[in-house]
Order: C-alpha cells, then sequence, then structure tokens
C-alpha cells in the first residue's frame, strides 16, 4: 500500500505541525500531532472538536499510527466521502476499532454470534434496496403516532423527581425512555430493560471501544447474550406479524421481498436497530442539556420562549451531538483535501470535527440557537447512509427539553466530573447531575403548566424558530435616500462573527416581507451589525419599511449571517467593483484587503455623488486607491479598458445593478473561469410562468420517495409539499438558502448564486427557482 510521496503526494508537510522521523503509508512525514493522536484519550472524549482543531487548522487529513487510520477532520472533505458511497465504503463501520484476542472471540462464536450487514455497514447494491423497503415506518406521518407515548413517558419520569431537588438524568431517566421508545418502536417487548442497557453499552465497547484484554471476555459474553435475545425476540415477532413495529414491518416486508429482507439481515437490524434508536437518542439529550446548562442564558431564553426549541436542538447536535466520528474504506486510489490516499485505507471521519469547521459555519464555535444552518450538521451521516431515524431522535429530545424547560426552569448543573465510555464514534456522559430548588417548581403555583404542549416539529427546524430578535442601536442618513442601521442583542451579548460579503435576512415587521442586506460595518466589533440600505422609488416594501419603521429602541428580527459573496483571501489582487448600494459588501472586502495586505483596488459608480454611501470613509481609508465614477459629473466606469488585459492570481467582485454586472460579464468574459464573482441586488431568473413551464420527476434518494413537480409549482413548493423541510427565504434564487444536492440530472439554473464551474459541475441547485432542464430527464436529489 506504499505510494512514493513525489508521485502521490502534492502536499507540502513543511506547513503542518512539526513533522517526526516517521513515515506514513503513503511515505509522507507523520507530524507530531498526527502521532500523539488518540481517540480513546480524554482529550478527545471530553470534547472532539477541540481536540483535533490543530487538524482542521492545519493538517485536515492526516495518518494516525495509533489507529492505523486516515484521519478527516474537514467539513467538504467528510461531506464529499459520505456522498460517495462507492469510492468510500461503508463496510467498516461496524467493524471492531480494537481486535480481540482468541478467548474472546471464541466466546462469541460459543453464542452463535454472526451479526452481519445491516443499513449501517452495507455496500451497494445491496444497500439501497433494503433502505427503501423499509424506510416507511421512519417517514414524518409515520412517526407522528409516536408523540403521545414520548410524551407519557417524559411525564412520567420526571414525575418520579420533580419534587427531590437532585437527579442524574442519565440514571433516571435519558437512558431508560429512549430505550423503551425504541423498543416500542421496533415492536419489541418491555422487559429486560436492565439487561438490555448492559448489551447496548457492551455491544459500543466491543465495536468501537478499546477494551483491556481482561475486560474482553466479560465484553463478548454480554454482547453473545445481546445477540441470543435479538433472535428470540425475532421469534416471538413471527409468530404475530400483523403487529404494531418496525421489525415486524420488515417481517411483512420479507414475504413480499424474500431476496431482499433476509433471516440473517432481520436479526442482525434487531440487534443493531435497539442500539442505534436507543444509546444515540440517549447521548445526544444528556450532551444538549449539559450543553444548555452551560449556556445559562440559552437556557433561559428556551424557558421563555420554547418556540426555540427545534433549532436549539438542531444547534445542540451540530455543536455536542453523540455521533463523534463514522468510518470509511478507501476501495481505489483516491485523493482527500489534497492528501492522496491509497486504496484499502481505512478512514476515521470526525463530523464532531466537520460540525465545527469555520469553512461551513458561521462563528463555529458559538453555541447559538439561532443559528440558520444548525441543520447542515453532519451529526446524523449524509447521503445514502444517513441516519433513518434521525427524526424520532429528533423528537424525542424536543419533547424532553419542553419537558424539562416548563417543569424545571431553575435546574442547575451539579458540580461533577463528567465521564464518558472511552470509544472512537459515540458518545455522552455517564451520569448528567443536575439540582434544582423544589420550591420554586411552576406546577406548585401554577399548575396549569402542566397543560401547556409546544407543537412538535418532525424534521428540521423552520425558518420561524431561528430568527434572532435584534434592537436597533441607531439609524442615520448618511447619504441621500440611504439609511444607515446599527442593530445590537436586546441584552447586550456578542453577536455570531462575520466575514466580508456577508448579509442577514431583516424580517420587515408584520408585512410578511424578508429583505436580505449586506453587512458594511466593523467585523471586529463583536456586538453590532450594520446595514445601509437605500429606499428604492419602485420599493417592493423592504426598504421603504426599513426606512419609515426603524428608529432607535425598535425591536426587529432578523436571520444570518450568512455569506455567499466570499472574499478570496489567497488572491494575489483584488478588483472591487461597486454600483450605487453595492458599495456595501465592497466596503468590507476593501478593509479587510487592506488589514491582510491584498492589493486592491476599488471602482465606485453612482449617478450623483450625494448618493454615495459611505465615500467620506472609503476615501480616508483608501486614498488613491479608490476611483470613483459620477454620472451626473460626466464620469463613467470603462470595464472593458479595465478589464483588457487578464492579470493570472486576481479576483474580480462585483456588486451593483444588473446592467453593470452584465457589462462586467462581458468586459471579463477573456479572463479565468470565475475570475468574476458577484452579488446581485435582484433576479427574475426565478419567475414561474406556468404557460412556458413543464413538469418534471424528481427523486429523493435518502427519502426513498420519488414526486412529480408539476408545471404551476417550483421543486420547493413539492418538496415543502411531501413534508420536507427545505429553507428558503428569498423564493427569488438570490439567497442560496434553498440549495439541495444533486446527485443526477440536468438542471436548468436560474438563481444568482451558483457560479458557472458550479452550474457546470450540476451537484447542487437552488430549489426555490432552478428546474429540470426536460420533462423526459428526472432529476435525482440527496434528501
Amino acid at each position: 500500500m506504499t505510494v512514493s510521496t513525489a508521485a502521490r503526494c502534492p502536499i507540502d508537510h513543511s506547513q503542518f505541525t512539526q513533522p517526526t522521523d516517521a513515515k506514513g503509508p503513503t511515505g509522507c512525514p507523520i507530524s507530531h500531532g498526527a502521532a500523539a493522536f488518540d481517540p480513546f484519550g480524554d482529550g478527545y472524549q471530553q470534547d472532539p472538536p477541540e481536540y483535533v482543531r490543530w487538524a482542521r487548522e492545519q493538517e485536515p487529513v492526516f495518518y494516525s499510527p495509533q489507529l492505523g487510520y486516515w484521519v478527516v477532520a474537514r467539513f467538504d472533505d467528510i461531506k464529499a466521502i459520505f456522498r460517495d458511497n462507492i469510492t468510500f465504503s461503508p463496510s467498516i463501520a461496524l467493524e471492531k476499532i480494537t481486535p480481540t484476542g482468541d478467548e474472546a472471540n471464541a466466546v462469541l462464536a460459543s453464542y452463535g454470534f454472526a451479526l452481519n450487514r445491516t443499513l449501517v455497514n452495507e455496500d451497494e447494491p445491496a444497500h439501497m434496496p433494503r433502505r427503501r423497503a423499509l424506510m416507511e415506518p421512519f417517514t414524518p406521518e409515520a412517526l407522528k403516532h409516536h408523540e403521545p407515548m414520548v410524551r407519557k413517558l417524559a411525564r412520567e419520569y420526571v414525575d418520579r423527581f420533580i419534587n427531590d431537588g437532585r437527579a442524574d438524568l442519565v440514571d433516571q431517566m435519558l437512558w431508560e425512555v429512549p430505550l423503551t421508545v425504541a423498543m416500542h418502536f421496533l415492536g419489541v417487548p418491555e422487559d429486560d430493560m436492565d439487561a438490555l442497557r448492559e448489551y447496548s453499552i457492551a455491544h459500543t465497547v466491543n465495536t468501537w471501544g478499546r477494551p483491556k484484554t481482561e475486560e474482553q471476555v466479560a465484553v463478548a459474553h454480554a454482547v453473545g447474550n445481546f445477540w441470543q435475545y435479538a433472535g428470540k425476540v425475532l421469534d416471538k415477532m413471527r409468530a404475530n406479524p400483523e403487529a404494531d413495529g418496525w421489525m415486524q414491518y420488515g417481517i411483512r416486508k420479507q414475504k413480499e421481498m424474500p431476496e431482499v429482507v433476509t433471516d440473517s439481515y432481520l436479526h442482525s437490524m434487531m440487534m443493531a436497530g435497539i442500539v442505534a434508536a436507543h444509546e444515540t437518542t440517549a447521548n445526544a439529550t444528556a450532551n444538549a442539556i449539559k450543553l444548555l446548562l452551560q449556556h445559562p442564558k440559552v437556557w433561559q431564553e428556551i424557558c421563555d420562549d420554547p418556540s426555540l426549541i427545534p433549532n436549539a436542538v438542531e444547534e445542540c447536535l451540530r455543536h455536542n451531538g453523540s455521533v463523534a466520528a463514522w468510518r470509511r474504506l478507501a476501495t481505489k486510489d483516491v485523493v482527500i483535501g489534497g492528501q492522496a490516499i491509497p486504496a484499502g485505507s481505512k478512514l476515521l471521519i470526525v463530523t464532531s470535527s466537520a460540525n465545527h469547521d469555520e469553512q461551513h459555519f458561521v462563528d463555529a464555535d458559538l453555541f447559538d440557537i439561532h443559528r440558520d444552518n444548525a441543520s447542515d450538521h453532519l451529526t446524523f451521516g449524509y447521503g445514502s447512509h444517513q441516519c433513518m431515524g434521525k427524526n424520532l431522535a429528533r423528537m424525542e429530545m424536543q419533547i424532553f427539553l419542553e419537558e424539562f424547560t416548563r417543569r424545571m426552569p431553575h435546574m442547575k448543573l451539579a458540580e461533577q466530573t463528567f465521564s464518558y465510555v472511552p470509544n472512537t464514534s459515540f458518545r455522552g456522559p455517564e451520569h448528567l447531575w443536575v439540582q434544582w430548588d423544589v420550591n420554586q417548581n411552576p406546577e406548585r403555583s401554577n399548575p396549569a403548566v402542566l397543560q401547556a404542549q409546544q407543537p412538535v416539529r418532525i424534521g428540521e427546524s423552520s425558518q420561524g424558530g431561528v430568527s434572532r430578535s435584534m434592537l436597533v442601536d441607531s439609524a442615520e442618513l448618511i447619504a441621500q435616500d440611504v439609511l444607515r442601521v446599527r442593530l445590537k442583542a436586546p441584552d447586550g451579548r456578542d453577536l455570531p462573527r462575520w466575514t466580508p460579503g456577508s448579509h442577514i435576512d431583516l424580517q420587515c415587521g408584520d408585512t410578511g416581507i424578508s429583505r436580505q442586506y449586506s453587512l458594511c460595518g466593523d467585523p471586529t466589533q463583536a456586538d453590532v451589525y450594520e446595514v445601509a440600505v437605500l429606499r428604492e422609488e419602485a420599493s417592493r416594501g423592504g426598504s421603504a419599511w426599513v426606512h419609515s419603521a426603524l428608529q432607535p429602541g425598535i425591536k426587529v428580527q432578523m436571520r444570518g449571517p450568512r455569506n455567499h459573496f466570499k472574499l478570496d483571501e489567497t488572491a494575489k489582487h483584488l478588483i472591487l467593483v461597486a454600483g450605487g448600494i453595492g458599495i456595501t459588501p465592497i466596503a468590507a472586502m476593501a478593509a479587510r484587503a487592506k488589514a491582510l495586505g491584498i492589493s486592491y483596488e476599488i471602482h465606485y459608480s453612482c449617478s450623483q455623488r450625494q448618493r454615495m454611501a459611505l465615500l467620506n470613509a472609503l476615501q480616508a481609508l483608501h486614498g488613491d486607491k479608490l476611483h470613483t465614477y459620477v454620472g451626473a459629473e460626466g464620469q463613467r466606469a470603462d470595464y472593458f479598458a479595465l478589464l483588457a488585459t487578464a492579470q493570472p492570481g486576481a479576483q474580480i467582485y462585483a456588486c451593483g445593478p444588473q446592467r453593470m454586472l452584465d457589462g462586467l460579464e462581458q468586459a471579463s468574459s477573456h479572463w479565468p473561469e470565475d475570475s468574476l464573482r458577484v452579488e446581485h441586488f435582484s433576479s427574475t431568473l426565478g419567475a414561474l410562468d406556468p404557460s412556458k413551464e413543464h413538469g418534471f420527476e424528481v427523486e429523493l434518494r435518502e427519502s426513498g420517495i420519488t414526486l412529480q413537480v408539476r408545471n404551476d409549482e417550483t421543486l420547493l413548493d413539492a418538496l415543502r409539499g411531501a413534508n420536507i423541510d427545505v429553507e428558503c427565504d428569498c423564493r427569488e434564487g438570490l439567497c442560496g438558502s434553498c440549495e439541495v444536492q444533486v446527485i443526477e440530472g440536468d438542471i436548468d439554473h436560474r438563481d444568482m448564486v451558483l457560479t458557472r464551474a458550479e452550474r457546470a459541475a450540476c451537484t447542487k441547485m437552488m430549489s426555490c427557482c432552478s428546474r429540470a432542464r426536460n420533462a423526459e430527464q428526472k432529476i435525482v436529489l440527496a434528501l
């Protein structure tokens, strides 16, 4: 498996952590960080994202000699691995990460242990037919009937300790309730709970842990008993296949599709299903409560406003989920993040690290329940092997948090040291001690709190749950018809960090209108956001509302920030072009370029000088790097002259009216592809005229369903009609929030977000406006 470094590795390892004398499988030097990587140690167990921060920032793909795996730490690389389940086989996902000795193996054999392929570790072409055959019980509609049971259990278990003032939530509730829910979902009888708990832990240690030699035999006995128990319960189910439960559903499917749903498959799924539906949810909820109580202001926020709970769940899953990593096997020579990986290599993909990747999540280490892309997290995986039970877990977590926030809002973490079962992949505290003053229990003075009920959202959070309440700090005219608005958090807390090119979505009161405005202030001011809004003569309501309604002290709702217009900080030279109010993102980019020492120039056009926002500040900061063109003064920018000669390593960034952007596109047509990056004011490409459209078919690969998109509806409408939650703000192809991943199909791209290269690659589309190019060929989405 050795490959010469010169032939296979394009990486300059001198930029990474100091190398050791040891070499990896490709002949590359092993850094000290890679040599020291130990996923069984306390550092990784306590905080996996922090433990591998050095890798995320310096060496995103490295070989671990202790583990014998390549470790992958960044979001884009891990998502690409999940997406390609042919090159990156899941076959080792349940393989023992620490081989057991002969004695333990003999014990397992004595029980007839033969755990086979499951939905987690099966390759194509067998995997997808089985996944689709067994999908129906996981649909949002099918999951709804479990909600009353989950609510009843949550109420009963909290009743047991509500008047004690102190509880270990793991031991007294969070382990047993998800186990009971898991058994109900699977159709398993509710006995032997203590044994199941032991078995579940043993399975985790046996597969993903590093049990000591003297522990391996005891673990093997527990796993063997687990295997035999699963078989006995399955036999009972076969006697009553019409009963409720996923396993009974599988037994019925076996009669229809015996070649797809086999006996050995059902036995393996019986055992794996108990662990998957139970342990990960128990751990995820314990992690979430621990995280929320470590952030008292956030905890108080969801106590005061339970509608925030669904997005709080998503952010908890992102920031501190129960799945730290997954494993894959490279089936051919491949390059990941620039690193050559030989065929046959084992990969540990640290999803918890991906969830803290600054390249995808703004201010990734900040715990922010208003984060509008929290549900992009990879805790449930991605692609064809994404967790089928993700929405059952979301339901349980929402109900648990609702019960705690309603009945124990005064709950606090007790003093304790948190411990975890050492393993590479699944984590949650073994104990979670909390305490509260029983005299302050709300139900003692107001029994009506027990009757309140917050709707559970089956699926990812809606956009309404992630808006952020902001206070107008100041609003002043800085040019003719241009209002600068400064926004702060009502409690003065720091806001998520932003980067030049970012925008926020401002909800215009009760008008139902949401508008995107570029941030133009100083990114280093942690407690304030600043936008400049031009009052449009033909306003559709947004700018008119801002100018008439926003006064200091007014509260508004906003979303973001998000950035689809990112500055390339590696560019050798920047040509920054603005037309009118398009100066707002350009001003932030220019300030950043100056701070970094990047060569740059600014070209700012406007019809009248008095309408040029930020002009004085730009002149003071940038001097002769700023070139202005005022139409009323007879000046006009000559973009063909400006861009006559393509400059290697240069990037053009532009924001302004469509006519200006069209001119720049023509003037730069001879430049390297994607040298021009633009942000648009408006779009008409997303407008839908049914008389000119055709319907088309879309397959949702992850959900196992196929939809027909009519000629009078958008793909987004069809997805939402099928209970597939896709976020969207602008519905004009401007903001990028409705992006979905394309697996197959020819797309008629109508958005203003994707670059030419991204459109040509056809791996993503904006569901609010783009469509299949023709009616004959269906498109396949990773949903």
